[in-house]
């Protein structure tokens, strides 16, 4: 018997919207009894294609806000439905039954998560995006990766705190 195949996910992305908005990072954080793996891929690398061939396997999607943002975000950009293909938990609703409201970070902050790049924001993602981009400022996008790296690591923190 295979051994459960789990897939903490995050993205980061240009802005809000899925319509005018680009996703830029796609954080993966691929665990089982046997090994872990944490795969990032980045802008031109985002593709539907490399996208299903990184979660090939995987039996459950974990995220926060994943079935109100990445998820459809992913699905209108990538054209990938993964809440149809894959097994999907939503941790900020796990957080929500256990009166824990507001963003990830202030979730982290009330279940002592730590996380070593406090002052980097979601807006901040989206201008160290832009950095890199416009200014071909390469410590931008390491801080960038950190931030997202440190993201979807959290999520299995979450996870192991609230189930």
């Amino acid at each position: 018997m295979q051994p459960c195949v789990e897939a903490y996910v995050d993205i980061e992305t240009t802005g809000l919207s899925s319509l005018y908005s680009e996703i830029t990072v796609v954080g993966i954080y691929l665990c089982s009894s046997d090994d872990t793996r944490f795969i990032q891929l980045v802008g031109h690398e985002i593709t539907d294609v490399n996208l299903m061939e990184v979660l090939e396997g995987v039996d459950v999607l974990y995220t926060y806000n994943g079935s109100r943002f990445d998820l459809p975000f992913i699905h209108y950009r990538l054209g990938i439905n993964l809440a149809g293909l894959f097994s999907h938990r939503d941790l900020m609703y796990d957080c929500w039954r256990n009166n824990l409201y507001g963003g990830f970070k202030a979730v982290e902050r009330q279940l002592g998560i730590e996380r070593r790049l406090k002052d980097v924001s979601g807006y901040e993602a989206v201008r160290l995006w832009w950095r890199y981009v416009n200014d071909y400022d390469e410590d931008a996008l390491a801080i960038l990766l950190e931030y997202n790296r440190e993201d979807v690591i959290n999520l299995k923190t979450l996870k192991e705190k609230l189930l």
